[in-house]
């Protein structure tokens, strides 16, 4: 069992829910950091300052290191002890990302069309199997014409969750339709806890 796995299946799409998780700290999930195969991709110049989406985006490790590095950040969430959070540190760092409160899956129609970019890391695995084509939809929707979705596929193993595992071949499968999968491959620079376990892809919204 992954260290960061839960060991039931909880109402995966409750905001209540997870809005308790970040009151009380039961995060396993949160890593303290931006994902480092992130932080490598935009060293390296794999992604550069644009128009980016982050949804799912938790305590906003991603948002708030995105906005001191340049790039117009949108986080999305709908837990609001997470926003809370994101917004704290983001005016403690001297930055000022744009923080929705949203339902992922439903995003709000001022939002759609509006990104170059949406930036993906344990939201995809938090979501029930059955309703990842909502996903697809809903970054498609969020996405400019030509935008990519950069993301990082949790292949945790194991029955239930969340994290809800995934591979290469339900990501092509599920994405294949409204993107173009670039890039797709394991990961050698994620954190420890998820060494082996990341698929960091690179899909074109068609």
């Amino acid at each position: 069992m992954a260290p960061d796995r839960e060991p039931l299946t909880p109402p995966a799409l409750d905001a209540g829910f997870w809005d308790g998780r970040y009151r009380t700290g039961e995060t396993g999930w949160d890593l303290g950091e931006p994902s480092p195969p992130f932080v490598r991709l935009h060293r390296d110049g794999g992604i550069a300052p644009c128009r980016v989406a982050v949804p799912g985006c938790g305590r906003g490790w991603e948002v708030v290191w995105l906005a001191r590095e340049g790039y117009a950040v949108t986080g999305i969430d709908f837990a609001p002890a997470a926003l809370a959070e994101v917004s704290a540190r983001a005016r403690a760092e001297g930055v000022a990302p744009e923080l929705v409160r949203a339902d992922l899956l439903d995003p709000p129609e001022t939002l759609w069309g509006r990104f170059d970019l949406v930036l993906e890391q344990t939201c995809f695995c938090a979501i029930d199997p059955a309703r990842r084509p909502e996903y697809v939809e809903a970054v498609h929707r969020l996405l400019a014409p030509g935008g990519r979705l950069v993301g990082l596929f949790y292949e945790c193993g194991g029955e239930g969750g969340p994290p809800f595992t995934t591979g290469p071949e339900e990501v092509r499968a599920l994405f294949g339709g409204r993107f173009r999968v670039e890039v797709l491959a394991r990961t050698p620079h994620s954190h420890p806890r998820r060494r082996g376990q990341e698929w960091l892809g690179v899909l074109a919204r068609r």
